[in-house]
């Protein structure tokens, strides 16, 4: 009787065969010409298995779904209260829960919150048991004592040592491509939308890539007081140039005015591209936090006051690692809290965006 040919499609099954098997990585193996290729399929396996082995942590990185950071830790001195925990939409939503939303909706897979130890019980019970059915949901503790050795709190002092230690102590649950931004902004869909689509192609690239979205200063100002804001210069095509943690720019007109090292008032006009501290990464950016917080503790470690800015680390990036900054623009108006009557304005954008069908609400069913 005549013999019938047949065909098998095989997988990666194991790395060591059997001599005649008929294991091959994905290709169509007959029975007539198995004792052809008999010989060789032993070696393709291992062959093909290290290449695989050698590759798998960086195809994960490329295909890993981003992370957003949320730093939540501030005490909310000028708002008199914690303005990341105040309910801002129509159906009691903080502007956290927004951003969320937002990230979700991009391909976010993860959010991690930065807070105080003592207020993770309330973060637990007001957004993350409503959000951990649908997103990941981690907790990382900025505290003072959280310092390298052989550095110590200085006495008296209890502010927390700024966003560039925020973002630190977050380094041991994100091993991703993230979004570092305010829990107490609201940047939009589209800033969430551009930043995931240039984080998963700037993945592997060296030296690194990395982004913030900028808006123009008259549209980040407040009525009620004075803000801080990082001052951006970008180049033609633009990449960050440098940027300047200012504090305490007020309101003049469309533009803003603040004070200089010298103590001199400048102008700053309306135009200018400021950071919102919203900011990409790959995790790689990590180590360089730890070693610009390592230097800003060697010299303003016993300061009371002073804090290490995320602005002030990305400049150094720039300056110790070639690291490039990609500054992106997004189509949506950015709104935020900074003083207690900021609040009416925030409100009444939301209920404008859920009237335009922007968000549902309530927000999650």
């Amino acid at each position: 009787m005549e013999k019938t040919q047949q065909t098998t499609r095989v997988g990666l099954r194991r790395c060591v065969p059997p001599f005649n098997s008929r294991w091959r990585l994905g290709l169509e193996l007959s029975d007539a010409a198995e004792s052809e290729t008999a010989l060789f399929a032993p070696l393709r396996p291992c062959l093909l298995c290290d290449f695989a082995a050698k590759r798998a942590p960086y195809a994960a990185m490329k295909t890993a779904k981003p992370t957003l950071v949320l730093l939540a830790a501030g005490v909310g001195s000028r708002y008199g209260g914690l303005k990341q925990l105040d309910a801002f939409g129509p159906a009691g939503e903080t502007i956290m829960e927004y951003s969320i939303f937002d990230a979700r909706r991009a391909g976010f897979g993860k959010v991690v919150f930065v807070i105080r130890p003592d207020m993770e019980d309330v973060f637990r019970d007001g957004i993350g048991r409503k959000i951990e059915r649908l997103i990941e949901v981690r907790y990382a503790h900025q505290r003072l004592d959280n310092l390298p050795a052989p550095h110590r709190v200085p006495e008296g002092r209890t502010k927390p040592w700024g966003t560039g230690q925020a973002l630190l102590v977050a380094a041991d649950v994100v091993g991703e491509p993230f979004v570092a931004a305010n829990a107490d902004d609201l940047y939009g869909r589209s800033a969430y939308k551009v930043m995931g689509e240039f984080l998963t192609q700037a993945a592997q690239d060296s030296p690194p890539r990395f982004a913030m979205v900028g808006y123009r200063l008259r549209d980040t100002m407040s009525e009620q007081g004075t803000v801080s804001r990082g001052v951006c210069a970008c180049d033609p095509p633009g990449w960050l140039k440098s940027i300047v943690e200012t504090t305490k720019i007020e309101k003049a007109g469309d533009d803003g005015r603040a004070q200089d090292a010298s103590g001199q008032s400048r102008a700053i006009p309306g135009d200018t591209l400021v950071s919102m501290n919203f900011w990409g990464f790959q995790p790689r950016f990590f180590d360089d936090l730890r070693a610009g917080f390592s230097r800003f503790l060697a010299g303003s470690g016993g300061s009371a006051t002073a804090e290490y800015y995320l602005p002030v680390a990305v400049q150094e990036s720039m300056r110790d690692r070639g690291s490039r900054v990609r500054v992106l623009e997004s189509a949506d108006a950015w709104c935020g809290v900074t003083h207690r009557h900021d609040k009416t304005p925030v409100e009444s954008m939301l209920r404008r965006l859920v009237t335009q069908g922007v968000y549902p609400s309530p927000l999650w069913g």
